[in-house]
C-alpha cells in the first residue's frame, strides 16, 4: 500500500463538487447578448470546462486584445458569482467522500479552469475549503484541459507523484487531461454533460452516476 502521505485526489469543481453549469450558461448568454454575438447550448457544451480566454477567442472574436479578453472574462464571472450567492449545494456523495478521503490520509486539491474568486466563493458557500491543501485555478495555468497542466501543477504543489493521484472529473476534456498526466480518473455522470460511453472512451478508470458510489477504499484500489 502507498504511504498515507503519498496519495492524492484532485477535484474538478463544476459537475463534480457542485453543479452551477446553468449559472455559467446564463452568464455567457448575458455577455453574448451585450456583445451582439450568438451563443447556444451547443456552444456552451463544446467549450464547458475550458479557460475563459480560450472560450472568448473561439466563440466571440479571435482578435480581442489581452486587456479586452480579461475585461470580458471578469464581466462574465461577476454575473456568475452574483448568481452563485443565491445558493449552491454539494452534489450527492461529495461530503461523505471528502471526509472519508481525509480520514484515510489522502491529500486533496482543487484543479479547475475557473478563476480563483469563483473557487473561493464555492468553497466558502459549501464549507469545504478545509478539505483542500492546494487550489489551482485559471490564473495558475496557461493551457486548458485536455492539456494536463492544471492537474500536474496540483500534484506538484501537493508533493505527490502524478501516478499516485486520482482525478475527479465529469467532462471528456478533463478525463483526457488526467490520463495525459498519467493519473487515474473517476468520472461522474450525475450532471449529465457527457455520456458514460464517451467518458470511458476518453480513458476514465471508473465511471459512476454519483460519488456516493465511491469510497476511500475504492480510490485505494484504483491506485493499486
Amino acid at each position: 500500500m502507498l504511504s498515507r502521505n503519498n496519495r492524492a485526489v484532485i477535484w474538478d469543481v463544476d459537475g463534480t463538487l457542485v453543479d452551477t453549469a446553468e449559472l455559467h450558461f446564463q452568464s455567457w448568454l448575458r455577455l453574448a447578448r451585450e456583445l451582439d454575438k450568438p451563443f447556444t447550448r451547443a456552444d456552451f457544451a463544446a467549450t464547458f470546462g475550458r479557460r475563459n480566454p480560450e472560450i472568448i477567442r473561439a466563440l466571440f472574436d479571435s482578435h480581442y486584445s489581452e486587456a479586452e479578453i480579461d475585461e470580458l472574462g471578469f464581466r462574465k464571472e461577476e454575473y456568475y458569482r452574483a448568481g452563485a450567492w443565491r445558493g449552491v449545494q454539494l452534489l450527492p456523495g461529495v461530503r461523505a467522500l471528502l471526509e472519508g478521503l481525509r480520514d484515510a490520509g489522502f491529500k486533496q486539491a482543487i484543479g479547475s479552469s475557473a478563476p480563483r474568486q469563483n473557487l473561493d466563493l464555492i468553497l466558502d458557500l459549501t464549507q469545504t475549503g478545509p478539505f483542500f491543501a492546494v487550489l489551482v485555478s485559471q490564473e495558475d495555468t496557461q493551457r486548458g484541459k485536455p492539456d494536463p497542466q492544471v492537474f500536474l501543477l496540483a500534484a506538484a504543489k501537493l508533493g505527490v507523484a502524478p501516478t499516485n493521484c486520482v482525478v475527479m472529473e465529469d467532462a471528456v476534456a478533463g478525463v483526457q487531461a488526467a490520463k495525459a498526466g498519467s493519473m487515474k480518473c473517476v468520472a461522474v455522470t450525475f450532471v449529465g454533460h457527457h455520456a458514460p460511453e464517451l467518458l470511458k472512451q476518453a480513458g476514465a478508470d471508473l465511471v459512476v452516476k454519483t460519488l456516493g458510489e465511491v469510497t476511500a477504499a475504492s480510490i485505494e484500489r484504483l491506485l493499486g
